[in-house]
């Protein structure tokens, strides 16, 4: 054991002294989580975001989260999250300020809007993104001419950051969390500028809700933009296919105490 590593437990143990009982009750519960092995962790080999420093910081900050709470981590946990462990493993981060309409951090130089999903409808290969962002301006009738005017709001707001990453929740039993890292590159979504743009006529929402579909060569579905006609007049993207992105990491770990 380095010396350093000797160092820091001893004064470690010194300070563990100054606790009380449940202050103690509480840090062996995280350190029984630090003790438990991984179900499986990996991160990809060719990610420029997570290295081997990265993927087991973050990966102990979902254990710490998860000792304490049954709930999926939030945006908010993971914007705070992302900036920390990146300063710690030396790419610098600064966060953006809140409510800014852009990127949410800019790691290295580079903007970078961030995406949570946990519903409990998720599904492995599909992407789902509840409110990519919001569409309170610009006119919106029950014509699909005006679906172009929200289309080209889509395609500003995607010109405010440069890369797009969403930290998703497969599994939320306690005896085995999944979470995965996962880069959509903004020239899938880019592609949008030549969907085909349709209203939902039988829709009782008013103004109706409209889809932009994106097809390969074949006419598979690649994703859709979904027009949002409800109150909150957003923009989701639907059945974004996970295969047109990349997977910079995985994290899968149990945090039940024996």
């Amino acid at each position: 054991m380095a010396q350093d590593t000797v160092e820091r437990i001893e004064k470690l143990s010194t300070v563990l002294k100054d606790l009380n009982s449940w202050q103690l009750e509480l840090v062996e519960q995280v350190v029984e989580q630090f003790r438990k092995p991984y179900i499986s962790i990996d991160g990809f080999a060719e990610s420029d975001i997570v290295s081997e420093c990265f993927l087991n910081y973050f990966g102990d900050i979902l254990k710490i989260h998860h000792t304490f709470s049954k709930e999926a981590f939030t945006k908010d946990k993971f914007e705070y999250a992302l900036e920390r462990v990146s300063n710690l493993c030396r790419n610098f981060a600064q966060l953006a300020p809140r409510g800014n309409p852009g990127h949410d951090i800019t790691i290295n130089g580079v903007k970078i809007s961030l995406k949570t999903q946990a519903d409990i409808n998720i599904r492995v290969k599909k992407l789902h993104i509840s409110k990519f962002m919001e569409l309170g301006k610009g006119e919106w009738s029950d014509s699909v001419e005006n679906l172009e005017g929200l289309r080209k709001q889509f395609l500003a707001h995607l010109e405010a950051y440069e890369r797009i990453f969403s930290l998703r929740c497969l599994s939320k039993k306690p005896e085995k969390w999944h979470y995965e890292l996962v880069e959509i590159p903004k020239s899938l979504l880019d592609e949008a500028r030549n969907g085909n743009l349709r209203i939902v006529g039988k829709s009782s929402q008013t103004p109706k809700p409209g889809y932009c579909d994106v097809t390969d060569e074949t006419g598979e579905l690649k994703f859709q933009l979904y027009f949002d006609g409800g109150t909150e007049r957003k923009l989701q993207i639907k059945n974004l296919l996970k295969n047109y992105c990349i997977v910079h990491a995985n994290w899968i770990f149990s945090t039940e105490l024996l």
